[in-house]
């Protein structure tokens, strides 16, 4: 296994996989995500945490697909070990992808992100680590991959959350153009969820930022 990847719950290896719950498979690139125990946590309690979110990561994901979510497959769920074994999805970033096409490629890839948050929306699901560092284009689809974070909930304050964060990571790296960018998602995010949520979601976008600005107005004062 290689290590690609660290961060303050996992380690994210890139590995290669011979076989699903025993059964033999032809080799296949697969992604490793080993949550680590912590030392300074009460064993037990760590090792409830662990499990929770493993447990908790998987079941999104299962679920994210059953409602249409281009995601990882995940392949085994190693609850001694804490670890997830799930599918590589190879291709390109959109992070990097977006800044090198032409302008009407990118809005149609935004208005494809807005369908797939929206559908992961309809499925109850917030992702918490929504940038386009976490999406892949794959055969001329958009995934998303990244689920650490992610939980249920279905509430509008949580929606919301999920796209004005979006909305921050695209103004801070696709600062040119974020704005007609956004706009494309939440096209996409309408297609899905109908004008009414739209409305509903921006209201509280707004009502997300306003609380932004008087925190900050109230520290500078």
């Amino acid at each position: 296994m290689k290590l690609i990847a660290q961060g303050a719950e996992a380690k994210i290896y890139e590995a290669e996989f011979e076989e699903i719950f025993g059964v033999p498979l032809l080799k296949e690139r697969v992604i490793v995500k080993h949550r680590i125990a912590k030392r300074y946590r009460i064993r037990e309690i760590d090792f409830k945490l662990r499990k929770e979110r493993t447990v908790r990561e998987a079941k999104i994901l299962h679920r994210a697909k059953v409602f249409g979510v281009n995601c990882p497959h995940v392949y085994e769920v190693n609850l001694r070990d804490m670890k997830l074994v799930m599918e590589f999805i190879e291709g390109d970033r959109l992070k990097e992808l977006l800044e090198r096409i032409p302008m009407e490629e990118r809005l149609k890839l935004c208005r494809e992100v807005g369908r797939q948050l929206a559908k992961l929306h309809k499925a109850g699901i917030v992702h918490g680590d929504l940038t386009t560092s976490n999406m892949i284009l794959r055969d001329g689809k958009v995934y998303l991959i990244d689920f650490g974070l992610a939980d249920f909930d279905s509430t509008l304050e949580a929606r919301g959350v999920d796209l004005h964060l979006l909305k921050r990571a695209m103004e801070s790296t696709h600062y040119k153009w974020f704005e007609r960018g956004f706009e494309a998602v939440l096209e996409g995010y309408a297609e899905i969820m109908g004008e009414e949520a739209r409305r509903d979601i921006e209201r509280k976008i707004e009502e997300i930022e306003s609380r932004g600005r008087y925190r900050e107005r109230s520290w500078i004062g």
